[in-house]
């Protein structure tokens, strides 16, 4: 028996045939839109999570404020405000020559996840760099290492290794909540779908990307817990 037949009597072939290739195109946006969001957020959480933990109370004043909004707004609302409300002042942006960026919802997408993701790994970095015990800064000014030395080489391995969980579950949050960026027109996996839908008026497109998401986060949860596994090798 082969593939088609054995599909046969659970879904509609044709439609899948149809808009399959279309869903594989959408899996590949939502892929990129989470791996580019995630990793830009990295760094800007980490430098946030650093202005949380500094000792300039106006740093840390403005890196708590980007926090709570971006952690206290809904990811919908900040995506609305940067496509439909920065989107609107198009005179300025050409002015500017910033117009290109906000035409576009690709890149206005990218920019909301980048920051709302920032917010909660900050909060993340935050948390790790507070379980380094104090001992491992005053080991490295013992053995003269320079403060960049001391945070790259001893301090930020330990960092991202306590992170490593939690940020696994912020990259499955984000995978999962890219499905809001079909609102502004991207045609990722959830767009696909809608599309899909529209046309054919058939529910089950929309099990078919249910079960993508679900492949999609047990693959991440897999290979998390395979790295996980391999950098604390040394603590079993």
């Amino acid at each position: 028996m082969t593939m088609i037949e054995f599909l046969s009597p659970i879904m509609d072939t044709a439609l899948l045939s149809h808009y399959g290739p279309r869903m594989l195109e959408g899996l590949l946006t939502t892929a990129k839109l989470v791996v580019i969001s995630t990793s830009f957020g990295m760094v800007l959480g980490l430098l946030l999570a650093l202005g949380r933990t500094s000792r300039q109370s106006t740093l840390q004043w403005m890196c708590r404020s980007y926090i709570y909004f971006f952690r206290g707004s809904p990811l919908l609302a900040q995506l609305f405000l940067l496509y439909y409300g920065l989107g609107s002042f198009r005179p300025f942006w050409q002015d500017v020559g910033l117009w290109w960026f906000f035409r576009e919802p690709w890149y206005c997408t990218l920019l909301a996840f980048t920051l709302n993701s920032a917010a909660y790994q900050a909060e993340i970095f935050r948390g790790s760099l507070l379980a380094v015990a104090k001992g491992q800064y005053e080991a490295c000014s013992v053995l003269g290492l320079s403060r960049r030395t001391a945070f790259f080489r001893v301090v930020l391995p330990q960092v991202l290794l306590v992170a490593l969980g939690p940020l696994g579950n912020e990259l499955i949050l984000c995978v999962k909540a890219s499905a809001i960026a079909s609102l502004v027109t991207i045609f990722d996996l959830m767009g696909v779908a809608k599309l899909a839908f529209s046309r054919s008026f058939d529910f089950q497109v929309y099990l078919w990307v249910a079960v993508l998401y679900l492949i999609i986060v047990e693959v991440v949860r897999r290979v998390l817990k395979q790295v996980d596994r391999h950098l604390s090798r040394h603590l079993r």
